[in-house]
């Protein structure tokens, strides 16, 4: 079996895994902000000594990142300037005039990217058809060109009005800067996003054009450092989509790379189910610095081509950056173990979406954070051992985590540090849980339904409580879940979906154009995954997303390779039909339909697991002692076991209150609760009253 390496840098912890060595072999080492691949190397020697190998030995490296995430959010990229058409300079700024937040009168919306002065416009126009009504100037460009080698840009972002139906002339302007700024990096929307609405599709090159310099200078420094290692293997990164590219479409395309540490979980989460058969499964990442949630069905997590970063108001959709890009979609919470915490002007406690990170930490870690974060609450209720955390890597300090929340919660609402501490642990709660409500509504789903898969390093402290307040009633957490999103890049297969805009009326349909540019989109996503794998066969997966005229927004519609290839009014029109009575109840009668969007995934088979014989469980397993955690069902602290992970063999159960203690993670079992211990070596947590 092939040596593989997982990687997976998140905001406070970087998490390693090494597959094909045994059992999987995996450690987490805190994120190095300023130089990110030290934490790599860091992670991949550890990993190395604990399986016995050289790192020379290893022959597959997949990496997923939250860098091009948090470059956006933190504003860290490089000097960039767009070139659009004249007229529309202001659009990334102008955004859709909609007020996200209606009634408030103090509204802030979010800063574009790029300040007014390196905004930059050229005497040209495509029409809605592709049509080109006002031919540009090669002259022109190469002005332009001047003026912006004036101002020190070091990536330019072009966004031509209708590029996406003709890219001739966002050809020639990339043609010209190459010639006349050879050393500026260039990202053209034609590629970058070649879909209709010119705000998403302006702000999706600019933050492609934006991370493009930071990126390809981090991967660049990867690369050496890994050469230096001895690693002459290829290396893979994580996309949003769910999938594998190559380095070197990453570099190109970095604003693919944003959500792809979530991404490679959801993947992670859609393994599990299918190894389990489950159709209606609830994702639950809980990291160190954000908590992740995503509804996966059919063991296939729901994916989205927008998707908003850097949000300036929590869980409003509309307050962020949009980014029209395949995308698994999930709901993002700023909570996770860093997350801080505050009272606020209505003394009422807020966590988030602030975070500790790994530096300096929560207090607890003793590294000179003085702020409470939630690990510090979590270990004040007992849910963490502090000489066992990390493995025992990180010790953890209860005095500083006391004297954080009595100070910041506690002196402020007359509470003390127990009782600020269950306040910060139920407001993280309820926030997780008010986004999953709020994200099942919004698709037409009843929670009750799902099963619950929790990972990462915090999820499994917080997931019984939050299956609570759900009605969740059967929760699994998976071995190695506190490295889940690592793991996921494993399972993923190389993948690359193309997409383009070309407006159609079912009225108006062509099916000899549609067969010809479902043809093109197939040619292209494939050659992208050729260039990771020349001989596995590829398959491709065709959405179209459509709406009724006069509609804003539309849904995706998945169709068979013969529907695309062959292509019928009325069976388009059938699978809109369905699709629409599942999410909104019934069809429209009486209304055109019309195609906005093709788009087609090509992608090397998923790995498929083998279904697995449940346990019934009826074996008790014995504790290893006791130690007092807060039940905030009765809101008290009760006597709770103590069971090392490793100790459970298949069909073990225990009742809750109890925890499960592992290096990577603890998995708390509230009194509403007992766990059985699966042949996978899941432990499968059922509500003790579940029908």
């Amino acid at each position: 079996m092939a040596i593989r390496l997982g990687v997976d840098i998140g905001g406070t912890f970087t998490d390693v895994v090494l597959e094909g060595v045994g059992d999987l072999v995996s450690t987490k080492v805190l994120t190095t902000y300023a130089a990110p691949e030290a934490a790599i190397i860091d992670g991949m020697h550890k990993v190395c000594a604990i399986a016995g190998i050289a790192p020379a030995e290893i022959s597959q490296i997949i990496h997923g990142t939250t860098l091009a995430t948090n470059a956006l959010i933190e504003r860290r990229g490089a000097k960039t300037a767009l070139i659009t058409t004249e007229g529309f300079r202001d659009v990334i700024e102008m955004r859709t005039e909609s007020r996200f937040e209606q009634y408030d009168l103090n509204l802030t919306l979010p800063e574009p990217l790029l300040p007014r002065q390196m905004r930059f416009t050229l005497s040209e126009r495509v029409n809605a058809k592709g049509d080109i009504m006002l031919p540009l100037d090669r002259t022109e460009v190469e002005r332009l060109a001047e003026r912006i080698a004036i101002t020190g840009a070091e990536s330019v972002a072009v966004g031509l009005i209708h590029a996406y139906l003709n890219p001739d002339h966002e050809r020639l302007v990339r043609d010209v800067l190459a010639e006349k700024l050879p050393d500026i990096s260039v990202s053209i929307s034609s590629e970058v996003s070649p879909q209709m609405r010119e705000y998403e599709r302006f702000n999706t090159v600019v933050a492609n054009a934006y991370i493009k310099p930071l990126m390809a200078s981090y991967l660049g420094r990867l690369e050496s450092k890994l050469r230096a290692e001895g690693i002459t293997c290829r290396i893979f990164l994580m996309h949003s989509g769910g999938g594998i590219i190559s380095v070197a479409d990453a570099a190109n395309f970095p604003v693919r790379l944003v959500e792809s540490g979530p991404a490679g979980g959801a993947v992670f989460a859609a393994h599990i189910a299918a190894r389990y058969g489950l159709d209606k499964v609830l994702s639950f990442d809980m990291g160190g610095t954000t908590a992740k949630i995503c509804l996966i069905k059919n063991q296939t997590p729901k994916t989205s081509r927008v998707f908003e970063v850097a949000r300036t108001y929590r869980f409003k959709k509309g307050s962020g950056m949009p980014i029209s890009i395949p995308v698994i979609d999930m709901v993002e919470i700023g909570a996770g173990g860093g997350s801080l915490a505050h009272v606020d002007a209505m003394r009422q406690i807020r966590v988030g979406p602030e975070s500790a990170g790994s530096e300096p930490g929560p207090a607890c870690y003793g590294r000179g954070g003085t702020r409470p974060a939630v690990t510090d609450a979590d270990l004040i209720l007992g849910k963490l051992d502090p000489d066992n955390f990390a493995g025992g890597s990180i010790p953890l300090k209860a005095t500083a985590a006391q004297s954080a929340l009595t100070d910041q919660v506690g002196a402020a609402l007359n509470m003390e540090a127990a009782e600020a501490a269950f306040g910060v642990a139920e407001m993280v709660d309820e926030n997780m849980a008010n986004a999953a409500r709020v994200h099942a509504v919004e698709n037409g789903e009843d929670l009750s339904e799902y099963t619950m898969i929790a990972f990462g390093g915090a999820a499994p402290l917080h997931a019984g409580r939050l299956c609570e307040k759900l009605g969740v009633h059967r929760l699994l957490v998976p071995p190695g879940a506190g490295v889940g999103s690592a793991i996921g890049f494993l399972r993923a297969p190389f993948s690359f979906e193309a997409n383009r805009s070309v407006y159609m009326k079912l009225s108006d349909f062509d099916a000899g154009l549609i067969r010809n540019l479902l043809s093109e989109l197939k040619s292209e996503a494939t050659g992208f995954v050729r260039g990771c794998d020349a001989e596995a066969p590829i398959m491709a997966e065709f959405k179209v997303y459509m709406r009724y005229t006069g509609q804003g927004w539309e849904i995706p519609i998945s169709l068979t390779e013969d529907q695309a290839m062959t292509p019928d009014a009325a069976t388009f029109q059938a699978r809109f039909e369905e699709d629409y009575t599942k999410l909104f109840g019934r069809p429209v009668a009486g209304m055109d339909i019309e195609i906005t969007v093709w788009s087609v995934n090509a992608t090397t088979a998923a790995e498929r697991p083998d279904r697995i014989t449940l346990s019934e469980g009826g074996h008790t397993v014995p504790d290893t002692g006791t130690r007092a955690i807060f039940d905030p069902a009765t809101g008290a602290f009760a006597d709770a076991k103590i069971i090392p992970r490793e100790a459970m063999n298949t069909g073990d159960d225990a009742l809750g209150p109890a925890a499960i203690v592992e290096d990577e993670t603890t998995i708390i079992v509230p009194t509403s609760r007992r766990v059985i211990r699966q042949p996978d070596g899941c432990i499968d947590m059922i509500a003790k009253d579940a029908p």
